[in-house]
């Protein structure tokens, strides 16, 4: 992220929050919230949010059905991939299926086959937009605050994060209705600080070199030394000029948050150096991959470990691509596999900070695919997905692989779905919301998710 782009910044307390322009929504009773502290301190929880917009299919960790699909599907899936090929637990190897037998194997992951809305299935609802903002807002209405923005508020009200804490919460994909304010503003410092992987600098005050060059008439040129400019020269934030504008700052500023903000931003500029340098340990086979979102993931892992202050990070997939795969999804299996890849180096990387027991890791998206190959080579929408969960072992008991599918042939052939088998566990997706919420103190999680829809089974 370039200067420029932090000028949307708002550098407020020792924060720079984003400032979305979302319109406020429903009441938040506080009154209504039971908050345990105790829980809050004992988990200790820190979270990282994959969220894979456009809907991933679930075929990557589950092909347990994939003979019975390829009897119905338009085009058969052995037959367009390169291989496919189920693990011990039927997932998908060469779509990242031996990083997650790694991660069950380990007890680091839990693999959820059966996030299933029967909401939407009774309503025929299956656009990006509005599940997007549902599974985002732990509401079905589209109302509301984000998760995190009540996630926040409600922090703040029980004195449990205050204008001291650093950075609460960060975001590397910018805006997302995570951060949805509701009927309660947020304060500057309770706002998601946006940062990227290269941990370009916020509070940094940069230096230039200005190049002054000596312009000649077209007879001067002609003798004129090959390199006609004069000596470059120093310009932008020196040190002598930092100085300055600080002391300038503290002289004139009234007392409040822009005087504080500035007299604290030397201070956050060398924070957020420490974390950018910060070494991570060996990791040997389980080392990090080279490519943007591996990159992503590792700088979310550096910065929860220097910074117990933060509480949550959203990122997107960039780097891996999007995962609305209604045509050509050939590339879904290189992509699913460098998630895994990727998620495989951050459990490592966790567990050598002995970080994995206060850090979590959730990926999900709006919803899952059908599973018939279209005559497109793709899947179009569904309503099933897998939910992952990684780490956070103060508070989460690993259960392997939960949850079985049955194929559904009732309808069209362009309509092959993935459902829960009868008897199997499963939940609706504003579950997700509710076990974010139970992780940080608030005991009764169903009064901001519609007031039905329990933590998923997770939980210790």
């Amino acid at each position: 992220m370039k200067r420029r782009d932090f000028m949307r910044l708002s550098l407020t307390a020792g924060s720079v929050a984003l400032v979305p322009s979302f319109n406020h929504a429903a009441t938040l009773d506080l009154s209504n919230i039971n908050f345990s502290s105790g829980t809050y301190q004992d988990n200790q929880a820190q979270t990282i949010i994959v969220f894979l917009y456009g809907g991933a299919s679930q075929l990557g960790g589950n092909i347990s059905n994939i003979d019975e699909i390829d009897r119905h599907s338009q085009n058969n899936h052995k037959d367009y991939f390169r291989g496919v090929t189920p693990t011990t637990n039927g997932c998908w190897q060469e779509a990242g299926g031996d990083e997650m037998e790694k991660l069950i194997t380990d007890g680091d992951m839990t693999l959820y086959r059966c996030c299933y809305s029967q909401i939407r299935e009774n309503e025929n609802n299956k656009a990006h937009g509005v599940c997007v903002e549902q599974n985002q807002r732990g509401t079905f209405d589209n109302t509301g605050g984000g998760v995190i923005a009540n996630i926040a508020t409600i922090l703040h009200d029980k004195g449990a994060i205050n204008s001291n804490t650093l950075m609460p919460f960060v975001t590397m994909e910018g805006e997302s209705t995570f951060y949805t304010e509701g009927s309660i503003p947020l304060a500057g410092y309770l706002k998601p600080m946006g940062i990227n992987e290269n941990f370009d600098n916020p509070y940094e005050r940069t230096r230039w070199t200005v190049r002054r060059w000596t312009y000649y008439t077209r007879s001067e040129r002609d003798s004129a030394p090959d390199n006609y400019h004069k000596p470059d020269e120093e310009g932008g934030f020196t040190p002598a000029f930092t100085q300055k504008m600080d002391s300038v700052a503290q002289s004139h500023n009234q007392a409040g948050d822009i005087k504080t903000a500035f007299g604290r931003r030397g201070g956050l500029s060398d924070f957020i150096k420490s974390i950018e340098t910060a070494q991570v340990p060996d990791l040997g086979v389980d080392a990090y991959p080279d490519h943007t979102f591996a990159d992503k993931l590792k700088a979310a892992v550096k910065l929860l470990d220097k910074n117990p202050d933060t509480k949550i990070i959203t990122l997107g997939a960039g780097g891996l691509g999007g995962w609305d795969d209604h045509n050509d999804a050939r590339d879904y299996v290189t992509r699913h596999e460098a998630l895994f890849r990727s998620l495989r180096s951050a459990m490592a990387h966790l567990k050598a900070l002995n970080k994995d027991g206060q850090v979590n890791i959730m990926v999900f998206g709006e919803f899952g695919r059908n599973v018939n190959l279209n005559s497109a080579n793709g899947w179009d929408h569904g309503n099933l997905q897998n939910f992952f969960v990684l780490g956070g072992k103060n508070y989460f008991t690993h259960r392997g692989v939960v949850g079985e599918t049955v194929v559904d042939v009732t309808g069209s052939l362009n309509r092959l779905w993935l459902k829960p088998k009868s008897g199997t566990y499963w939940f609706e997706p504003l579950s997700i919301a509710s076990t974010l919420y139970k992780i940080y103190g608030i005991e009764n999680p169903n009064v901001l998710t519609d007031g039905t829809y329990p933590p998923v089974n997770i939980l210790s």
